[in-house]
C-alpha cells in the first residue's frame, strides 16, 4: 500500500512540474506557504510513520492550508 501511495504522489509531482514548466494557461500556480510542500511532506510522513498514519498526517497538513494560515516550516 505504501508503494502505491508514494507512486501516486510521484506522478502528481511530475504532472505539476510539467504543467508549471510548460506554462499551460489554465493552470494557475501559486507558491506553497509551507516548507516542505504538501506533497513532499506527505512523502516524508509516509516514509516515517507508514501508509495509514502518514496519510492521516498529510491530510491534516492539507487542511492547515488556508488563506488565514501564515505557513512556515512544518516537518512531519
Amino acid at each position: 500500500m505504501k508503494k502505491i501511495i508514494l507512486g501516486a504522489i510521484a506522478i502528481y509531482q511530475k504532472l505539476l512540474f510539467f504543467l508549471r514548466t510548460s506554462r499551460v494557461p489554465v493552470f494557475i500556480y501559486t507558491d506553497c506557504k509551507f516548507y516542505p510542500s504538501c506533497s513532499d511532506y506527505a512523502v516524508e510522513a509516509i516514509n516515517k510513520y507508514g501508509a495509514a498514519k502518514g496519510s492521516a498526517k498529510s491530510f491534516l497538513r492539507i487542511l492547515k492550508c488556508s488563506p488565514f494560515s501564515k505557513g512556515g516550516v512544518d516537518v512531519p
